[in-house]
């Protein structure tokens, strides 16, 4: 059975998508790199010795998988392959394997490099990530499979650049998105016993490297000590439960030993929440020690664990490549120097580094939209480097986006910032990034809830009856009246039907004077609405017309006199709704 420990949580799609991005990126990179003359014949590779005494020998000598997974494109491998190399790093891991793998297996063979080549399986990756094959019924899919990666095997299998084959990423643990109950449990049972069918095949194509497969964490190895005797060794995805894995081998009876495919610090999905209710994401300085406490756990499992590839060697400069990569925009952080030291590559030379320690937001919890807010760091460099600050957003906690915005700031010289908060509601992340010149970042980040901005005097709207076209009684979050908008809660919402004519309107209880109406968009904005007034709540007069409308906060200055105030939209800012949080009416 899995047990929860092995049910990782949905929110862990920041990893898999920039493990996602990756693969992507190597499939559709198919430019020429220069090559050696002349092709080495291939390695032979063989995990030797017996149960707790294993080694991975590669043309009779011994050999521990020192790697880190790979992530520029296949025409950037010319530019990065040195810099692993340097790190002393001897094996990369890919995901996927196809007519574009050639020139990254000569460039890593080209540096004394060797690739653990992968093949992708749906549903790959995890939570949220591939296509729910039946690996019961689907037999086509199968055959498709069946066909395709051998064809691969054989078109590389002599590449001194190949080290191994791993088969599927996260498989196991991605079924529980496609199945439940007594079918989850025939389902995992089924892919399993496809990957077997697919290490035979491998086999009787290439009898001299050997075959593995990975899934996250060892929830997944029952299932493959089960149906996969074919497999050579284990492998496994594990951050921050990485140093349980010799603890699990030994308990479960394993008789076969394993590498770790991915590694390093806790994980989105394994760090408490913080004070905002989102992940708390470690320090770089954590990240580095997490780095370094991963390794000395796969060390720490003598003749069964056979190395790593730590996660992960990629320049993303989004939400996931500042939590795991090691170089987000080419620039090195810490954890590129722990991985470096921990592998044993001299770092005496090196230049630190900037360090960023105790990053804190004034009022977290309760940051104004579109108001000035401060934080506060500490800030140094170890070689005494001048310093160049950069402060960035972030809405992955709202809308799942993974880009980092620019914000304009003032650094005020004491360690504190000033920055100006989105006005759009929900919990951000704001970042502050240091460079020394020298090629090297700093990067930390903490989260803020931006609310609607006070506004003076009483809300008239708050808890009186109102109407609307229209609801949605059963989308997420739904049912979602118009009363939602004056119940004076941000956790609720007005929600109308998916299209542009709609409105909503309050009525006040009789004819008032209010000179402030405050409207707090959710995603679902109105770029073009008017605000009406009536008072018999038949003919209505416009007092404010918005033709461009960005969503977020709309705080709006305007005088009227009337028992009725209405929103009238004509344009919808996105392909859904509209969906209004709060509607305000406002006498100062």
């Amino acid at each position: 059975m899995i047990t929860s420990r092995f049910r990782r949580p949905a929110r862990a799609r920041g990893r898999t998508t920039a493990r996602l991005a990756v693969a992507a990126l190597l499939a559709a990179a198919a430019a020429a790199l220069p090559v050696p003359a002349a092709q080495a014949a291939g390695s032979v590779v063989k995990v030797t010795g017996s149960q707790g005494a294993w080694q991975l020998t590669v043309n009779g000598a011994p050999y521990t998988v020192k790697g880190l997974t790979w992530g520029p494109s296949v025409a950037d491998a010319g530019q990065y392959m040195p810099d692993v190399k340097s790190m002393g790093v001897n094996t990369i891991r890919t995901w996927g394997t196809d007519a574009t793998t050639k020139p990254l297996l000569d460039t890593a063979a080209a540096n004394g490099i060797k690739v653990i080549a992968g093949f992708w399986l749906q549903p790959g990756g995890g939570p949220g990530s591939g296509g729910c094959v039946n690996y019961l019924t689907d037999t086509a899919y199968k055959n498709d499979m069946l066909a395709e990666f051998p064809k691969w095997v054989e078109t590389y299998k002599d590449h001194e650049g190949v080290l191994m084959w791993n088969v599927g990423n996260e498989s196991v643990l991605g079924l529980q998105n496609c199945y439940s109950g007594t079918e989850l449990e025939q389902q995992r049972d089924a892919y399993t016993t496809f990957v077997n069918e697919v290490a035979k095949k491998i086999h009787a194509v290439d009898p001299d490297h050997p075959v593995t497969s990975t899934d996250a964490w060892t929830g997944a190895w029952p299932y493959y000590k089960k149906n996969a005797p074919d497999l050579d060794l284990y492998a496994v995805n594990s951050y921050d439960a990485v140093c349980d894995i010799k603890d699990t081998w030994e308990s479960g009876g394993y008789d076969k030993p394993y590498i770790v495919t991915e590694g390093g610090p806790a994980g989105e999905w394994e760090v408490p929440d913080d004070a905002n209710g989102v992940p708390d994401e470690p320090s770089d300085v954590a990240k580095a020690e997490g780095y370094q406490r991963a390794w000395d756990c796969v060390e720490g499992h003598e003749g069964v664990s056979l190395g790593a590839t730590l996660f992960h060697y990629g320049t993303e400069y989004d939400f996931g490549g500042v939590w795991f990569n090691l170089l987000p925009a080419g620039q090195k952080r810490l954890s590129y120097y722990a991985v470096k030291e921990a592998f044993g590559a001299d770092t005496s030379g090196d230049n630190t580094p900037p360090v960023i320690s105790g990053m804190t937001v004034d009022n977290a919890s309760a940051v104004q939209a579109g108001k000035p807010f401060t934080f506060q760091a500490s800030v140094s460099d170890p070689d005494g480097d001048p310093l160049t600050h950069q402060v960035l957003v972030n809405s992955k906690y709202i809308d799942n986006g993974g880009q980092l915005t620019e914000a304009a700031f003032t650094d005020r010289g004491d360690g504190t910032f000033e920055v100006t908060a989105p006005d759009r509601l929900g919990v951000w992340k704001v970042y502050l990034k240091s460079t020394d010149g020298k090629g090297n970042v700093g990067i930390e980040t903490k989260s803020f809830k931006v609310v609607p901005p006070q506004v003076d005097g009483v809300n008239l709207a708050s808890g009186k009856p109102t109407e609307a076209s229209s609801f949605q009684p059963d989308s997420v979050g739904c049912p979602c009246p118009a009363t939602n908008a004056v119940d004076g809660s941000f956790d609720t919402r007005w929600a109308s039907d998916w299209a542009d004519q709609q409105w909503i309107q309050v009525d006040l209880g009789a004819t008032t004077s209010f000179d402030h109406v405050q409207l707090a968009w959710e995603a679902a904005y109105a770029k073009a609405y008017t605000v009406q007034t009536s008072d018999n709540g038949q003919d209505w007069n416009t007092v404010h017309t918005q033709t461009a409308g960005n969503g977020g906060i709309d705080d709006i200055e305007v005088a009227g006199n009337a028992r009725y105030v209405r929103v009238s939209t004509s344009e919808r800012g996105t392909p859904w709704g509209y969906s209004l949080y709060e509607f305000g009416v406002y006498r100062s």
